[in-house]
């Protein structure tokens, strides 16, 4: 008896079905060539051959000389097929032994574990010798029912749908805080300008002074030590900490975990110490009832956030446009097959509903006209019309006779057609085409990683700066007050240097931190 192996070829520079068909017809002709399968978006040939006449090397040569890059794949086998199944009726250990036995005593079967637990079988095959529905059956007959685990069909794992609308609430929320604490902000600006210049000149028309005491109005204190503005902007900015920042503070936490840090760490780091230090800050001038109201930085958290969760949200919206596509692309693939058994003359015995999991590879396939075509196979019989618009994108139908190949998903139209089925499961173009494409959203830009790498060390980085900055002018503050008197106007004459100096030192460190936090890296 002739042996018969199996090799598989990594086969380059097909662009359509016409190279599939030019490959097989020519490969066929050869002698020692058994029979050739050829998969046009897995790029891979699948021939079975005579050893004893010809060696894999020389069938890559064969379609190297038909134009096309082949090399012959190592060790890849077909894979095993696994099969996940949910078996009702066991009641104790030694049902399941009784499968698990059965099963490893059946050919075919490599590997086979069953759990009483949750009722589930977990089984390798090999698809060369047996089948899913051959093991389904096995089961059957020891007297327990089974059917296959539900597969998630809907694609739910590739919905952003949740995130886009957590990021959009925090947008919101951080937006509707920060126009009123900017507002402020701007009108303090404007009106300091307007009451230095009014100082310059000391002469002041009773617009501008009416304008002075509007300005004055924010800058009064309620309690000593606590105006209005610093009180409006800190009532603004509570909400926009703890709603805003909730999921920044969940992430950051997550990555401190495991020692890494990210760019959610410097934002959380900067509003965090940017609110604290101004709160502090306050609750200072509250005790000390300072005359002059201290500066504090509660415009910095909700303006970072409303920057940094407009950018999340936008790039969840831009992910959900891919998802989407993909799970419109898995959406097309039919679900169930109807399996038919041929007598002499392909005269029909029977025929069988079947889920699209179950259909193995040389099962006769009836499809009915306007059925959807579950598994990519070539005609045995029937004449048809077939659209086949969603690989193609080719309006027009496409004719089918005996002997012309199929695509899983597209539309049988006007004939019933049997198929010989050749590529099932995972193998088919449609599913091949879905791989690629999670393939693809799950994949890095080379860009993405090294931005991703260095933000691992700007955060550590930005940090050790704001540090030394602290340090940095604490000492020389106590080395020259002059210095830190000339930059850090309008301090209160009333409190010691060396509280001015440390105040001084926070601010500039804090500002070190909250410039670099939105680093335009990161955000980018």
């Amino acid at each position: 008896s002739r042996t018969i192996s199996k090799c598989y070829v990594q086969v380059t520079g097909m662009t359509c079905a016409s190279c599939v068909a030019n490959i097989e017809r020519n490969l066929r002709r050869e002698d020692g060539i058994h029979s050739i399968l050829v998969a046009l978006m897995a790029g891979k040939a699948e021939v079975r051959y005579n050893p004893a006449v010809i060696h894999p090397a020389a069938i890559a040569e064969l379609i190297r000389e038909l134009g096309f890059g082949a090399t012959v794949m190592e060790n890849c086998g077909e894979g095993d097929g696994i099969l996940e199944l949910v078996v009702r009726g066991m009641t104790c250990a030694s049902c399941v032994h009784k499968i698990e036995s059965t099963l490893m005593k059946t050919k075919g079967v490599l590997y086979c574990s069953v759990a009483l637990a949750t009722n589930k079988a977990h089984i390798k095959y090999d698809p060369e010798v047996i089948g899913p529905r051959d093991v389904i059956q096995v089961i059957k007959d020891l007297g327990f029912t089974t059917s296959l685990v539900k597969k998630d069909r809907s694609a739910s794992h590739l919905d952003h749908k949740q995130e886009i609308r957590q990021w959009k609430r925090s947008f919101v929320v951080s937006l509707v805080f920060c126009i009123p604490v900017m507002g402020l902000m701007i009108y303090m600006m404007v009106m300091d300008s307007q009451l230095s210049d009014a100082h310059a000149h000391h002469n002041m028309s009773r617009k501008e002074m009416e304008a002075l005491h509007s300005s004055m109005v924010l800058e009064y204190q309620i309690l000593p030590g606590l105006s209005v503005m610093n009180f409006l902007s800190f009532l603004l900015c509570v909400p926009v900490q703890v709603f805003g920042g909730w999921h920044f503070y969940i992430q950051a936490s997550r990555a401190l975990r495991h020692n890494t840090a990210n760019m959610d760490v410097l934002v959380v780091l900067a509003t965090s110490i940017a609110f604290l230090y101004s709160l502090i800050i306050l609750l200072v001038a509250m005790a000390e009832r300072a005359k002059v109201n201290p500066v504090t930085f509660f415009d910095t958290p909700p303006m970072l956030f409303v920057f940094i969760s407009l950018g999340r949200w936008l790039e969840h919206v831009a992910k959900g446009k891919t998802s989407e596509a993909l799970a419109r692309l898995i959406s097309l693939q039919a679900t169930e097959a109807t399996i038919v058994t041929l007598g002499p003359d392909n005269v029909l015995l029977s025929e069988e509903q079947v889920d699209v999991d179950l259909v193995q590879r040389g099962d006769i396939v009836k499809v009915v006209p306007g059925g959807k075509f579950p598994v990519d196979g070539r005609v045995i019989e029937g004449h048809s019309m077939v659209d086949e618009s969603l690989i193609t994108g080719e309006a027009m139908p496409v004719t089918k006779k005996p002997g012309s190949t199929v695509i899983a998903g597209s539309i049988n139209q006007n004939g019933s057609l049997l198929i010989s089925a050749t590529h099932v499961g995972a193998d088919t173009t449609l599913s091949q085409i879905v791989k690629l494409v999670e393939e693809a959203q799950t994949s890095k830009a080379p860009i993405q990683q090294f931005a991703d790498k260095l933000s691992g060390y700007f955060v550590p980085f930005i940090v050790a700066v704001s540090v030394v900055t602290l340090f940095a002018w604490i000492i020389i503050g106590f080395v020259d007050f002059q210095i830190v008197e000339k930059y850090f106007l309008g301090y209160n004459k009333s409190i010691s240097a060396a509280e001015v100096i440390i105040r001084f030192a926070f601010q500039a460190s804090i500002t070190v931190l909250c410039i670099a936090c939105p680093c335009s890296l990161g955000l980018a």
